[in-house]
């Protein structure tokens, strides 16, 4: 047996050594899987070799297995360069492993010996290339260009990574690096190591580095073990140089101890020793660039600062401002979380930047509830780093446009602000000026703060969002008078026009309605032109109607219209009003009545109180159905305050489709038309029949200016059931001069239109 017992166990034990390392790697793949799978391999793969290893030793050609480590060597260094750019999330990780494949190809076509080279490639009479030799040759340039490579990509991903937390979990890589570096050099230089412990180590590394997302900071960890040795070394050469600066000065003395002499300096040492340290880890944090601040001062300023402080951008400015001071921190933003429930009943958060109106306002961003970023928040609330987005599988299935947004920040962490757990705002800091990743202290420090904003930050909200609401109503305000003067200028045009348009058609109208009255009394013209001629005649009358009103209107709206005021009788107005309207209740089968008793006169225009009465009868009879019923009835009303002589009330109530409650005050309007526009006629007795729209806007008007009040009183609208509706008309009376007497009008009781079956 050409090796001892020994090796052969030292080889299998560290063989078995691999396993652990296989089954880590495996079962913590969540984060990287491609990467963790990948060092399983090299781990698997070196445990192969060194089995191999410890089989080959009992044979007698043992020396022959050093070329299958330089094979091995390039295999391992492919696998670790391929599991780096898995790692780093490299889309050209292919390029590499067609890369191994090209040299495994030529590889083998060399041991083949394809190209029939002889066993003698080159001699120059002392050095002599052999064609066993080349293969060897060829896995070593090819571990060359793998390792060069393989260094200048993690320098270079290391560099270029903004995150500390990333640079640290990089500079691990260095670890597993350089180790194999170390290895496969002391291997080509023919150096046997009985199982190449230094890729054990190295797997070892990997492992961990791959598998561990928070791994230990590189730099703190240098810098306690800096300010450790530095302490030692500080109070050893202090005891040294006490004790022999004792010795030389009281070695003469017969009474010198050298165990109190020791016992003295151990003293001095345990007196000063907490202002020592304290020097050396000021004077080493200082060197190493270490974050410094007193986070329970810090605490303090924060919360006197912003107790009071109501205005959302002072305490945006003043939030952040004391963070970025006291940390060292080079940005920092305040956002503002609004939430809306939408129609699917989930809720969406915005979070808006509070910025003064000066700043570059940033992009708003909306959050889905049921989103990977917003779950976090709001089941966490605790402090969220980009670090673990970028990284973490959770956040694989954030929506691209919330991760987009996030990296556009620029920040490293972000703090949930929450106020009787409700999410209101969110902190977010950039990277340090140290360089420094954010430690657990760090952390808790940021949430405290975050704690202590809740309070102003719901103070400062609700005093943002009625000063907003106030900006709003002034802008709501200032668009409804520019939309009101607009409206006016409309309004005086479209009373411009009406007044122009009647005036205009009315002597046209009058022309024609003489001539077709001449051609009607023609006894020598034909039937059937007389019809036509009616047909014309009638046309005419009902568009002369119409132009009347829009005269009426247009005098209104011009406040022209002044009545002639004398003595009315209303009852016998009615009764005037009501049989001039006795075609249309026939031809609607409609019943008309009138009761009043006997009512003073009033001192009106009987011209327009006419047409006040045609226009309500007109009116109930439109919106009633054939066979319906129409009742006038009218009473005196005696002295009250707003009637200081008494005055009149006329009621027509009708039994028709009545009038919506919203509408009551609308069907007043000039031009207001029921139901569609294009549907309707223009007849004055069709059910539902349409007009110009101004019946009852020019009754409104006239009796105002009378000085008297018009409304309607409707259960509500009803096509089916025929609630009806009440227009009640109040006209003013004079005041009697003392010697007369009020003079008072004959009572009337009439009815009118289809008579009832006996």
């Amino acid at each position: 047996m050409s090796a001892s017992l020994a090796q052969i166990i030292i080889l299998l034990f560290i063989g078995v050594l691999y396993l652990p390392i296989i089954f880590y790697a495996i079962q913590r793949r969540e984060e990287g899987a491609a990467a963790a799978w990948l060092v399983a391999l090299y781990a698997l793969f070196a445990m192969v070799i060194n089995i191999a290893e410890a089989i080959w030793q009992t044979r007698e050609n043992a020396t022959l297995f050093h070329e299958v480590h330089l094979y091995a060597a390039f295999v391992l260094a492919s696998i670790l360069m391929i599991a780096l750019q898995g790692f780093l999330k490299r889309e050209l990780w292919w390029v590499w492993l067609v890369y191994f494949g090209v040299w495994s190809f030529g590889l083998a076509l060399i041991a083949a010996n394809v190209f029939n080279l002889p066993d003698m490639l080159w001699t120059n009479g002392s050095l002599i290339l052999y064609r066993s030799r080349l293969g060897p040759a060829w896995a070593v340039l090819g571990w060359i260009i793998l390792t060069i490579n393989m260094i200048l990509n993690l320098a270079s991903a290391q560099k270029q990574s903004r995150q500390p937390l990333l640079r640290s979990r990089l500079g691990y890589w260095w670890v597993p690096v350089v180790l194999t570096l170390l290895g496969d050099i002391i291997l080509f230089s023919g150096t046997a190591i009985i199982g190449q412990p230094l890729r054990l180590f190295a797997a070892t590394g990997l492992a961990y580095v791959v598998s561990t997302h928070y791994v230990a900071d590189i730099k703190s960890l240098t810098r306690r073990a800096a300010i450790y040795a530095a302490s030692t070394l500080i109070i050893v050469g202090f005891y040294v140089a006490g004790f022999l600066l004792l010795e030389a000065l009281f070695r003469g003395n017969d009474n010198y101890n050298p165990l109190f002499a020791g016992a003295f300096v151990a003293l001095l040492i345990a007196i000063f020793f907490s202002t020592l340290t304290d020097l050396v880890s000021r004077a080493i944090n200082q060197w190493m660039r270490s974050d410094q601040y007193d986070a329970s001062l810090t605490i303090h300023q924060y919360s006197e600062s912003i107790s009071n402080i109501l205005d959302m951008d002072r305490l945006a400015s003043i939030a952040v401002g004391i963070m970025l001071e006291a940390m060292q921190i080079h940005r920092g933003f305040l956002f503002l979380v609004d939430a809306e429930r939408q129609a699917d009943g989930q809720k969406l958060y915005k979070l808006r930047s509070a910025r003064s109106p000066e700043e570059r306002q940033m992009v708003a961003v909306e959050l889905q509830e049921t989103g990977v970023i917003a779950s976090y928040f709001i089941r966490e609330q605790k402090p969220l780093l980009q670090y673990d987005m970028d990284l973490l599988p959770a956040f694989r299935n954030a929506p691209p446009l919330e991760v987009r947004w996030f990296n556009e920040l620029h920040c490293e962490v972000y703090i949930p602000i929450f106020a009787k757990k409700q999410w209101i705002g969110v902190l977010a800091f950039g990277s340090k000026m140290s360089g420094n990743r954010y430690t657990r202290e760090d952390l808790s420090v940021l949430s405290a703060h975050a704690s202590q904003t809740a309070v102003a930050l719901e103070n400062a909200r609700l005093v943002d969002n009625l000063m907003r609401l106030n900006q709003e109503l002034r802008q709501a305000r200032r668009t409804l008078e520019k939309n009101n003067l607009e409206l006016q200028r409309i309004d005086q045009a479209k009373s411009d026009f009406i007044s122009i348009a009647s005036h205009e058609l009315r002597t046209p109208l009058t022309v024609i309605r003489g001539y077709t009255e001449m051609l009607m009394d023609d006894p020598k013209l034909d039937q059937n032109l007389k019809a036509m001629m009616k047909g014309i005649h009638d046309g005419t009358i009902r568009l002369h109607e119409v132009m009347d009103s829009m005269f009426d209107i247009a005098q209104i709206d011009a406040r022209a219209l002044q009545p002639h005021l004398q003595p009315v009788d209303v009852g016998q107005l009615l009764q005037q009003v009501s049989k001039e309207n006795l075609k249309s209740l026939s031809e609607r089968e409609q019943i008309l009545t009138i009761k009043a008793p006997a009512i003073p006169l009033v001192t009106a225009d009987p011209h327009l109180l006419e047409k006040l009465l045609h226009h309500l009868i007109r009116n109930a009879i439109k919106f009633t159905p054939n066979n319906g019923w129409i009742n006038i009835t009218g009473k005196h009303i005696p002295a009250i305050v707003n009637l200081p002589a008494g005055g009149i009330e006329i009621i027509v109530s009708d039994t028709g489709v009545g009038v919506e409650p919203n509408l009551r005050e609308v069907i007043f309007s000039k031009f207001y038309q029921p139901g569609e526009l294009g549907k309707h006629s223009t007849s004055k007795s069709r059910f539902k029949g349409g007009g110009a729209g101004l019946g009852l806007a020019l009754s409104k008007s006239i009796v105002e200016a009378h000085g008297g009040r018009i409304w309607v009183e409707s259960p509500g609208y009803d096509e089916v059931n025929f609630p009806g509706s009440q227009f009640h008309v109040i006209l003013p009376l004079a005041k009697p001069v003392e010697s007369e007497n009020q003079r008072v009008g004959e009572p009337i009781n009439l009815e009118l239109g289809k008579q009832k079956d006996k």
